[in-house]
């Protein structure tokens, strides 16, 4: 049997696949802006470089008239001064002209002028006062696509590792999910199926012990007694055995021939002890070779769960009746109970159902299931 999923098991499986994603993707997400801020980083100091390599290259101009055409020359000489043609507003930088003709050297730095960046270069070259200013434009330029791809990148990255992230988390959680399914499943199983045996036991040890203590028993009925539990602790043992093989979905129980009348039979003579306490009356009318496939001791579990289920409504009988109904074995079980919803009347779980054994049917008093007749294998 594969553990099912509840819809609360459903709900706490998505939650958990998305909070793993989410972490994934951020994680990812993290990862990316490193890595885009080292090579943001590194592009932008490349960047630096090669401006201050096209500085130095044009270290000999001196003249307006020998200066390439991404660099912009003002040269100050006492009659005068002379500037590249189309000089933005804002440049020469005059107070870096002023202070090396004040104190000499060089000063350099980042310049402002008509909305865009220049790096500005101001010295003293054969007697003259140069400065040299080159266009940081296509820098800006670069380094904003560069930005603007980064960020793209980093989206497409965060939402395709929230994807795949999510269809890993649910392949991943899912086995641990049905398996927590599974095992609250058994849980439940195992409480409702071992009640009634453990019920008729205790029934049976009680009635034995009234019995030796009236003084009313003989050796005789004292053996038949002891002879009964032994009987329903031996169907106790294969019932835990039954329940921890449909639990285990590498295991299958064995399907044979079983007489379902000759089984009813023995379900009705166990619980006769526990009925005679509530004044209960139990009828059994059963067809012979009734035989059906299926495993003897999960049929018999659906039996007792249909009788255990029709002596908690009944007020004074209970009628089981097994029949061959065309070419299926029929089991109908009655009560003189209330009439109840169909929905209010338990039906065996699907790890107790035996192979062949269709959803018992509730009609008003009558609980009825069907089996496929059996078939032997040569």
């Amino acid at each position: 049997m594969k553990g099912r999923l509840t819809n609360a098991d459903e709900r706490e499986l998505r939650s958990a696949s998305r909070r793993l994603a989410l972490q994934f993707a951020l994680i990812i997400l993290g990862l990316f802006i490193a890595l885009g801020v080292v090579i943001y980083t590194v592009v932008s100091a490349g960047q630096a470089e090669s401006a201050r390599r096209a500085l130095d290259d044009a270290s000999m101009v001196d003249s307006v008239h020998d200066a390439p055409r991404n660099l912009l020359v003002t040269v100050v000489v006492p009659q005068g001064r002379e500037s590249s043609p189309g000089m933005p507003e804002g440049l020469p930088d005059e107070g870096a002209i002023e202070n090396v003709i004040e104190h000499g050297g060089s000063v350099s730095g980042v310049v402002e002028a008509d909305g865009q960046r220049y790096l500005v270069e101001t010295d003293v070259r054969h007697g003259k006062v140069v400065q040299i200013a080159y266009s940081l434009r296509e820098q800006q330029e670069e380094l904003s696509r560069l930005f603007v791809a980064l960020i793209g990148s980093g989206l497409i990255a965060g939402l395709a590792a929230a994807g795949i992230g999510l269809l890993l988390a649910r392949r991943s959680i899912r086995p641990l999910a049905e398996a927590l399914g599974l095992q609250r499943r058994f849980v439940a199983d195992a409480g409702h199926e071992l009640r009634t045996p453990l019920t008729l036991l205790s029934t049976r040890a009680q009635l034995l012990r009234r019995q030796v203590a009236t003084g009313g028993a003989s050796g005789e009925d004292v053996q038949a007694g002891l002879d009964e539990i032994v009987d329903d602790s031996r169907a106790l043992t294969e019932i835990v055995q039954d329940l921890l093989t449909a639990a285990d979905p590498r295991q299958t129980a064995e399907s044979e021939g079983v007489d379902l009348a000759e089984l009813t039979q023995t379900v009705a003579r166990s619980a006769q002890g526990r009925a005679e306490e509530r004044g209960i009356r139990i009828e059994v009318e059963a067809a012979p070779d009734a035989m059906v496939t299926g495993a003897p001791v999960s049929l018999r579990r659906m039996v007792v769960a249909l009788l255990d289920n029709a002596l908690d409504h009944a007020r004074s009988r209970v009628r089981l009746t097994v029949s061959i109904v065309r070419d299926r074995v029929q089991l109908v079980v009655e009560d003189d109970g209330p009439a109840s919803p169909p929905a209010s009347s338990p039906a065996p779980s699907s790890a107790s159902r035996p192979p062949g054994m269709r959803s018992p049917a509730t009609h008003g008093h009558a609980i009825t299931a069907w089996a496929s007749p059996w078939c032997p294998r040569w």
